[in-house]
């Protein structure tokens, strides 16, 4: 089946082009252009879509959202099972995210284990799922966040190697604290696996955390948060980060954990290394009040996530489309921000069949009004409900 939407500004790779069209063959990309040239190839049959039929003037086209780094949404938490992760997925897609990573957070081994095979099983019916990112349980206690510290351990060559087993080559990311016993080896270990290492929930030094990036890790989790701020003797994880070119930057843009100033400057620092992801759990989309994340009790007021216990930021209640308007209002480019949610997400795990709009990509898009509202989102060429 053949679809066509025309009469759209579009957004992709970073370019923004005035009056555009696209088309979609199946699950992929057929082709795009400007102007009227859309009407040669339309057929009797095809649907055809007026942009601004549905979105209004000022109409955008975007390739679909990317979340690497998410727990949960709508009320349920990806760590209760397929049908939880299904229903947190409805959620995201009516957000734009027609992608996403499985984030897990801390358990014992065993129940890990478990879960990124539970993962690995629905990256073989549900196409949107891209597999599971292992937030730990291999970070510091001192930096523990919204983890169960009684959970938290090294990273033992078996540990890693149990994990790694369990998701049957579809874990995408693992967080670690490269600083700990182990942690340079165990970088290594989940590279060659085919995982991207990611450094998070540390301690480390500017020397540690460049050792852990010339170990092979490519991203920093959620950047600034869960470990040493950047300071002007010591730039520690942030400040190794963004000068290496091989590192993508987790943000987490609700205008709760960075300052919208902060937002600014690493976009403005790492162009094109921005991955803008929500940390969401279970709240987002839903209503204020108590929820689980892991075996641990969290309080959500007036979208705010923290552990009913001390009080610790836990994940974010924000969707992707939101994080794209609060960017935008920091003084971001709209092609920049758009990048951080497409094509540098879909880069950093080495999906080169999404995040673009081009011939031969997945068939995935979002159409939003002037205000970046989400009007309507199509997943492998399919229009599902915005």
């Amino acid at each position: 089946m053949t679809t066509i939407i025309h009469s759209v500004r579009l957004v992709d790779s970073g370019i923004l082009t005035d009056d555009a069209w696209i088309s979609f063959e199946g699950t992929r990309v057929a082709g795009t252009g400007t102007g009227d040239a859309w009407r040669a190839l339309s057929n009797r049959g095809d649907t055809v879509i007026d942009g601004t039929e549905i979105a209004g003037d000022g109409a955008l086209l975007t390739p679909g959202f990317i979340d690497l780094h998410g727990h949960g949404g709508g009320g349920f938490a990806y760590d209760d099972g397929p049908a939880a992760i299904r229903a947190a997925r409805r959620l995201h897609l009516s957000h734009g995210t027609t992608r996403a990573v499985i984030s897990l957070v801390t358990a014992p081994l065993e129940t890990l284990e478990r879960r990124a095979a539970m993962v690995a099983d629905l990256t073989a019916t549900d196409t949107d799922v891209l597999g599971s990112h292992l937030e730990g349980p291999f970070l510091d206690p001192a930096h523990k966040g919204a983890h169960d510290e009684a959970l938290l351990r090294h990273p033992e060559p078996a540990a890693v190697a149990r994990l790694l087993a369990a998701g049957r080559g579809t874990i995408r990311q693992v967080t670690l604290a490269p600083e700990l016993p182990g942690g340079l080896e165990a970088i290594s270990a989940i590279v060659d696996a085919g995982a991207v290492a990611a450094v998070g929930h540390t301690g480390a030094t500017t020397d540690a955390a460049t050792a852990a990036f010339d170990a092979g890790a490519t991203m920093l989790t959620h950047a600034f948060n869960a470990m040493p701020g950047l300071h002007h003797r010591e730039p520690g994880p942030v400040g190794a980060a963004l000068r290496d070119e091989r590192v993508v930057l987790e943000v987490i843009a609700d205008g709760v954990h960075l300052h919208p100033d902060v937002v600014r400057i690493v976009f403005d620092a790492a162009p094109g290394r921005v991955a803008l992801v929500t940390d969401a759990m279970a709240a987002a989309g839903a209503h204020d009040g108590h929820y689980d994340l892991g075996s641990l009790t969290v309080q959500v007021q007036d979208g705010v996530a923290r552990l009913a216990g001390g009080g610790a930021i836990a994940g974010s209640t924000v969707t992707q489309d939101t994080a794209l308007r609060f960017v935008v209002s920091t003084g971001v480019s709209l092609e920049a921000a758009v990048l951080a949610l497409t094509s540098t997400p879909a880069r950093a795990i080495g999906r080169n069949d999404l995040g673009r709009l081009e011939p031969d990509f997945r068939a995935d898009a979002v159409l939003l009004s002037r205000d970046l509202e989400v009007c309507a989102v199509w997943t492998d060429g399919e229009s599902v409900q915005a």
